[in-house]
């Protein structure tokens, strides 16, 4: 399985990293080893000073698909879970500055975050999501999948066309403003609505 992540898709997000508004998704892949095991911690890595915390609505893939219609989209998952894209910000500043690959600062072992999973049918729409993350039990982000720029079903349709989607796959759809530095020691938990989908300490 492979992780599919849409970066730059919260205008608040974009403004917050002085990023240019993109004309088309931003896509980059992470790793299956970039999967933070279960009830482990998550451990900052040696080469960087400044990882962040990037909460996101996750959607799993369910079916083969390839070119898919936006309005087909919708079949193609039916979980909506949350998670963390941890990005080491000071060495993703050193490859953009050299128009290198991001992978090194976003794909690392234990950079993703993937929580407990929700039905899709629990939602009245996927459209409408209220999440956040709690950071030593203060809300630092929050987000509602209504201010996306491009919608879950739209992000399904789109990736398609350049990957094939597999049975297991998961796709991170961008994360709200507020992304901050996390440091040893602090825990952090993850919200869809006021329900509690993940808590991860950092070391």
């Amino acid at each position: 399985m492979k992780l599919i992540c849409i970066g730059r898709n919260y205008t608040d997000h974009i403004k917050e990293l002085e990023n240019e508004k993109p004309t088309d998704p931003v896509v980059f892949l992470k790793p299956d080893t970039a999967i933070l095991l279960k009830k482990q911690p998550f451990f900052i890595p040696e080469f960087s000073n400044d990882v962040h915390h990037e909460v996101e609505i996750l959607i799993k893939i369910n079916r083969v698909g390839k070119y898919i219609d936006k309005k087909f989209a919708h079949k193609y998952y039916d979980e909506i879970g949350l998670g963390i894209d941890f990005t080491a910000r000071d060495l993703q500043a050193q490859l953009k500055a050299k128009g290198l690959p991001w992978e090194k600062a976003k794909a690392f072992d234990g950079a993703a975050v993937v929580g407990n999973w929700l039905p899709k049918s629990t939602f009245a729409t996927v459209d409408a999501i209220n999440f956040s993350l709690k950071k030593n039990d203060i809300v630092v982000q929050q987000g509602n999948t209504s201010h996306m720029l491009w919608k879950i079903d739209e992000i399904v349709e789109y990736v398609s066309k350049y990957f094939t989607l597999k049975i297991g796959d998961i796709i991170f759809t961008g994360t709200p403003a507020g992304v901050g530095k996390v440091v040893a020691n602090d825990k952090l938990k993850g919200y869809i609505a006021d329900k509690e989908l993940f808590s991860i300490t950092v070391k």
